[in-house]
């Protein structure tokens, strides 16, 4: 059959070929609109995550920071760009963004809530996270312990530092210290001065020895009439107490003690 004979087939060819064209005369009326100063981003709202307040990070450093890397108009714009672009902010742990029409940006940031010091120069969120910020502006609220530990331990330090901190509260002290050794024994510092070695996390558990000690504090501070200076709480069925000429967190503790 002559494809120039079938007009049912040429008028499907001719509708078709019409409804192309006016595709693409909608897409170039649509692109050439989005391109309109109007839609061009001038506006940046910032705010903190609801429940909570922004106490480190300035909303005009990140108009700044988002006026030098933010590219695109609000059609063009890449809002996981954006996103990738505020958590470089120092003290921005995540930030969620979204359009507003016609011509910005909303911008809802989550801080980084200090916990402790890591190491020299860097610092641990609420989540157990490693982050780097101001460190004077970290302990504006008061100076914070400091934790140790092997790359990616942060959080098991954390976990660790809410369960000692509970449980040494009854004595009307605190962690000042928390560490973890690259061969996994965990030591105490009191913000008493006191350090107790806690050893690994095998045999009885560091909760049980902990207890122990926690339980004959006031009859060891009554019967040394002075503040013991390291406690060694590796033993099974005790604790020693040493001088801090004889730590070494590693050192396998003896079958029994005090």
């Amino acid at each position: 059959m002559n494809l120039w004979h079938n007009v049912r087939l040429m008028n499907a060819l001719a509708n078709a070929l019409f409804a192309l064209t006016l595709l693409a005369a909608i897409a170039a009326a649509l692109w050439w609109l989005s391109q309109r100063p109007m839609f061009s981003l001038s506006r940046i709202h910032v705010e903190a995550v609801d429940g909570t307040h922004l106490r480190h990070v300035s909303p005009p450093l990140l108009r700044a920071t988002a006026a030098r890397e933010v590219q695109g108009n609000f059609f063009a714009v890449d809002l996981d760009d954006v996103r990738a672009t505020f958590e470089t902010v120092p003290w921005v742990r995540r930030a969620n963004v979204r359009r507003i029409w016609p011509d910005g940006l909303a911008v809802s940031l989550e801080e980084h809530r200090p916990l402790a010091m890591w190491g020299e120069d860097r610092l641990v969120n609420t989540f157990g996270e490693v982050f780097a910020a101001n460190l004077d502006e970290a302990e504006e609220d008061g100076e914070l312990p400091q934790f140790a530990g092997p790359d990616g331990s942060s959080l098991q330090v954390a976990r660790r530092y809410a369960e000692l901190r509970e449980m040494v509260e009854p004595l009307g002290v605190h962690p000042d210290v928390v560490s973890l050794s690259p061969r996994h024994a965990w030591t105490l510092k009191l913000d008493d001065g006191t350090t107790l070695l806690l050893g690994r996390d095998q045999g009885t558990p560091i909760e049980r020895r902990l207890a122990r000690w926690v339980e004959t504090y006031p009859e060891v501070v009554a019967s040394l009439k002075r503040r013991a200076e390291v406690i060694d709480l590796r033993y099974p069925n005790g604790f020693a107490i040493r001088s801090l000429a004889q730590i070494d967190v590693n050192e396998p503790a003896p079958a029994s003690a005090r």
